[in-house]
């Protein structure tokens, strides 16, 4: 029995933040069931999980559109945001919230408190016209204070022990935050005014900072091209106390990680590759002494962890075993998962990650279950990730088991420009992007049929996947037809209509405008839909403010004028991504249908899908 879609909706994504508070833990997840909002619940001394969030609330927001944390414990309360309106909001667990900030445009995100007042960035406007700033939101229901108004993007506000300094992370357009930003200390007195700030660590990518002392701070960055920890002092000089070809961080798209947090003196970090991402303890930083492990038998722990002079907490998997709120005791090693256990399929049918490196390239492969057949022959399906700056990790992933248990093999492919194998990887793809990208998921499909493990292949990813996807389809003859799930198409057009944040995204993608316009004709999908290798199915929620739903409309239009076959499938009250239940299910069956026509198997257990050509789309109609 195969897996269901259903299976993969219930899953939900794992928890972005995790928080100890005295004997309990906090923690978010997902609700797809619940419209896709996030509820924070908690785990109680007595070990019983409750929901902290009342239904109808939901702790995100939109702060650079992928969003901030969200969330806080703070003297038994919860401090979050709002995603229905943006505001931020304070409660008892369970209780009736009250708002702190006022009604309005303006969004909140990456919450810290201090003194029972939050700090955290505001966000003014929309689209490109944005301002932001930092600010004090006190808990009492006083006027909101502005802090600081600095870089253009700002993140990571944090107030130094003996309150007299506040630390920040900032950068300013074209670069994106794993190109360079800069850590900066400021003085600040009781009535929150602030002094002219410094720039204590720049030059690289600092992704984290946290006060050791009122004196210095322990920073995440890559002056080395690997994101080791810093010992930073307020005069700017600085020590690497992880000298190791490991990344200690992350090129983040949601404000708001922690990669490391202290305990006692130690540092708890995440640290590895994208191939495996572990949990130590560093417990004589800057003395020389080797990382502890304490990870156990999880072999990718997420960018979030909080400890206390005891226990470690952070957001755990494995290939067998989903992400779970994971607690570590760091004097024993003993390990306890809090979060509640989630119904998984059968055992046989969650395949095992292959690494394998084509022409160097990193790629994790899982087999197609040796019981599952998907017609005649030896499909598999390319996945490429968003970002482009993302990766993917050896987890348990229902998705690609979805498929896997029908027969169809999944290649996850790591191309030049993802994070988690040191800057010099990331960079190969600067100004390539649509040409390393597409080799690399080429390479990796030629070698998977050159071996025999395959004869034929398809291609599919979200965002910028989705434009790798459809690049690769038009710039290669080996993909037998691609999925795009809220991909870019013309990136011409994507670059004078994104969003603020990813505004100057593609100088160090593709170069500057207008002086590398022909670099842009030359790799645009759009552009050179007539020479697709195959179908192509589109997938977009409607209120998507990353990539607007046109580029896939457009690129519709574009195969339909060229003889090309295409389906689209839109999607209201989706952003960029699936949240909802019956989106999430909607997306698969679809996706399993699509590869039934191309690699020629049948699909009864889904409902139909009719590709379409020769025929000008209509605007707004979707198949």
């Amino acid at each position: 029995m195969p897996i269901h879609a259903s299976d993969v909706a219930r899953m939900g994504d794992p928890p972005l933040w995790v928080e100890i508070a005295g004997d309990e833990t906090w923690w978010d997840e997902p609700r797809p069931h619940e419209g896709g909002r996030r509820c924070v619940v908690r785990r109680t001394a007595d070990g019983r999980i409750e929901d902290v969030l009342p239904p109808g609330w939901n702790a995100r927001n939109r702060l650079i559109e992928y969003g901030g944390r969200s969330w806080r414990s703070h003297a038994g309360r919860l401090v979050f945001t709002n995603w229905n309106d943006g505001r931020v909001y304070v409660c008892l667990p369970g209780g009736e919230p009250t708002a702190l900030t006022p009604e309005g445009p303006e969004r909140f995100g990456d919450l810290v408190v201090h003194d029972d007042v939050v700090v955290c960035v505001r966000e003014s406007g929309s689209g490109r016209d944005v301002r932001r700033d930092l600010v004090a939101v006190p808990l009492d229901g006083s006027p909101i204070r502005s802090l600081i108004r600095a870089q253009h993007f700002l993140m990571n506000p944090r107030i130094s022990p003996d309150g007299r300094h506040i630390a920040w992370i900032g950068w300013n357009h074209p670069d994106m935050p794993w190109d360079a930003t800069e850590l900066c200390v400021a003085p600040i007195d009781g009535t929150a005014r602030v002094g002219a700030h410094r720039v204590v660590m720049g030059g690289a990518s600092v992704v984290q900072a946290e006060w050791r002392d009122p004196g210095s701070l322990y920073a995440v960055a890559d002056p080395t091209g690997w994101w080791n920890i810093h010992l930073v002092g307020l005069d700017g000089t600085a020590a690497d106390v992880t000298p190791l070809d490991e990344e200690f961080g992350d090129a983040f798209w949601r404000i708001g990680n922690t990669f490391f947090a202290l305990s006692a003196g130690r540092i708890v970090t995440v640290h590895g590759t994208a191939d495996e991402r572990r949990l130590g303890v560093v417990d004589d930083p800057g003395g020389g002494s080797p990382i502890r492990d304490v990870g156990g038998s999880f072999t990718s722990w997420a960018p979030t962890v909080s400890a206390d002079d005891r226990y470690a907490v952070g957001v755990a998997a494995s290939p067998y075993q989903p992400y779970e709120v994971v607690r570590v005791d760091l004097e024993t090693g003993e390990h306890t998962v809090l979060s509640a256990r989630r119904p998984l399929p059968p055992g046989e049918l969650l395949p095992t990650p292959e690494p394998v490196s084509v022409a160097g390239v990193h790629a994790h492969l899982y087999p197609p279950h040796p019981g599952a057949t998907a017609g005649p022959g030896r499909p598999y399906v390319v996945f490429v990730h968003g970002g482009p700056t993302s990766a993917a990790v050896p987890v348990l992933d229902l998705t690609v088991a979805y498929f896997t248990s029908r027969g169809i093999g999944v290649a996850q492919v790591n191309y030049g420009g993802s994070s988690g194998y040191g800057r010099a990887y990331r960079e190969r793809l600067r100004h390539n992007w649509g040409v390393v990208d597409v080799r690399d998921s080429e390479a990796v499909a030629r070698w998977l049929i050159d071996s025999g493990r395959a004869d034929r292949v398809a291609i599919r990813g979200g965002s910028a996947g989705g434009w790798t996807s459809l690049a690769a389809l038009v710039h290669s003859d080996v993909f037998r037809g691609a999925v795009s799930h809220y991909g870019i198409s013309d990136p011409e057009g994507w670059a004078a209509e994104t969003h603020d944040f990813e505004s100057r995204y593609l100088d160090g993608l593709i170069g500057p405008l207008p002086e590398t316009r022909a670099r842009y004709s030359d790799r645009s999908p759009l552009l050179h839909a007539a020479r697709a290798s195959g179908p192509v199915l589109l997938l977009h929620g409607l209120e998507d403010a990353v990539v607007d739903p046109s580029q896939s409309q457009r690129f519709a239009e574009a195969l339909d004028l060229a003889g090309g076959r295409w389906a689209y499938r839109t999607f209201p009250g989706e952003q960029h991504g699936w949240r909802r239940e019956e989106t999430i299910i909607a997306v698969l069956e679809t996706e399993l249908a699509f590869y039934g026509l191309i690699f020629g198997f049948a699909t009864p257990e889904v409902p139909p899908l009719t590709l379409r050509g020769n025929g000008l789309l209509r605007t707004g109609e979707t198949t």
